[in-house]
């Protein structure tokens, strides 16, 4: 019986253990997350998701209260489409969190950023330019295209110096979506080092519409790699979204995967960037309490545990801290809604919206609680203390059972004696 550890990732002269850990943004998938996984011989992701934030947290800059202070006179007004991002402060905040993650980096596997594409922020060309560029500039191993998948983004660093250099992959749900991909890109000569093929049962957004149920990771990912093999391309293959145990990866990899990517299992360990209160609340949720629904402004379906205080709130838009999703006309679905709401309750001190969500304010506060489907399961990984709290995971533990275990198996971890105790 084979477990993981009996394959290899292959990225150019990178020999690696196939498992990749998703970009959970915003600073979910921490930079200590993704510094272990490349410890340990894998490959992890930062997330380039709302940086500005993520730096004023990291490193004690002031990006986001400088944005807001310079539109503030702008807050009450429905038209966003003066709230611009400053191109040289998104430079220099992607900088410093890429350089400083990559100054700790240690083992023999790969830090990439996981970069959102429909993170818009009233400009998405330029400011798609500047994330791509500056990441390569500050060292990163690789770039992942996630979230939206812009046609044009490899165009946008052709001229970039570490454009054949860096690894560069993309996410795709479908092989149509990876068909438009390569025949956009064909004149560059330059394919992706890998493809994520990300599947129904993924958290977050989704490339399926509300009908996800009826497809299977498995049949996407053979009917793209028949396609890959009749044009012969080789191009790694990454499955991702509902892969559980080392066994469900064997699966894929026994079938001509390259690796695969997975994020759930890592949502509760000790390196994760969510607050430990929250990752409490991921061990609760029952298979019941996870939903897809349609409140992200995006457009996309999102997955999510239906306890998401970020749910139904009626935050006034942020958009002058953040407007991380003002399209390139400076519009956003939940400010319409918002406005919406405020208009048909005028007596109202605070609204509630349910059908969208201001969904930059509530992930940086992390108060939309994005899963997989099989977060559930969660549970199951580890060990329940006397007070009924779970026992937080190492990012090694979960590593090592994806790479080791067998038969369907998880491997616990053992019980920690209390602090103090």
């Amino acid at each position: 019986m084979k477990a993981l550890d009996d394959f290899r990732l292959r990225l150019g002269r990178h020999e690696l253990v196939p498992i990749m850990i998703g970009g959970m943004g915003v600073d979910i998938s921490s930079s200590d997350l993704a510094l272990e996984a490349a410890r340990l011989g894998g490959v992890g992701h930062i997330s380039d998701a709302m940086i500005k934030t993520v730096t004023d947290r990291r490193y004690k800059t002031k990006y986001v209260k400088a944005k807001q202070a310079q539109y503030k006179y702008n807050v009450d007004s429905p038209d966003k489409s003066a709230v611009k991002f400053n191109l040289g402060d998104l430079a220099e905040a992607t900088r410093l969190h890429v350089e400083h993650t990559m100054s700790r980096k240690t083992g023999s596997g790969l830090v990439f950023i996981n970069c959102m594409e429909k993170l818009t922020m009233n400009a998405p060309k330029e400011t798609l330019a500047v994330r791509l560029a500056s990441a390569l500039d500050a060292g990163i191993d690789g770039i992942t295209l996630a979230a939206g998948l812009h046609l044009g983004s490899f165009a946008l660093i052709e001229q970039h110096p570490r454009f054949r250099d860096a690894k560069l992959g993309i996410i795709v749900s479908s092989l149509r979506a990876l068909q438009l991909f390569l025949k956009k890109n064909a004149r560059l000569n330059r394919l992706p080092d890998y493809v994520v093929v990300e599947g129904p049962l993924a958290g977050g957004h989704l490339g399926f519409g509300m009908d996800w149920a009826q497809y299977d990771l498995a049949t996407i990912v053979a009917e793209i790699r028949a396609w890959l093999a009749q044009e012969q391309l080789d191009i790694p293959l990454i499955p991702a979204g509902g892969i559980f145990t080392g066994t469900d990866a064997v699966s894929y990899l026994e079938t001509g995967s390259a690796a695969v990517q997975v994020a759930t299992r890592f949502t509760v360990a000790k390196e994760c960037g969510l607050p430990a209160k929250v990752q409490q609340e991921y061990f609760k949720a029952d298979e019941d309490d996870i939903e897809v629904n349609q409140i992200s402004p995006t457009g996309y379906p999102m997955r999510m545990i239906k306890a998401s205080p970020g749910i139904g709130d009626g935050i006034r838009p942020n958009c002058e801290a953040y407007g991380y999703l003002l399209d390139a006309n400076g519009k956003c679905a939940y400010i319409d809604a918002w406005n919406r709401e405020v208009a048909a309750h005028p007596e109202a001190k605070r609204v509630s919206v349910m059908d969208k969500t201001c969904l930059c304010t509530h992930m940086r506060n992390f108060a939309i609680w994005t899963c997989g489907q099989t977060a559930w399961r969660l549970k199951d990984t580890s060990v329940q203390r006397g007070d009924g709290s779970y026992q937080l995971l190492s990012a090694e533990h979960v590593f090592r059972d994806y790479q080791f275990s067998t038969g369907a198996k998880i491997a616990l971890p053992e019980l920690e004696a209390a602090a103090g105790g």
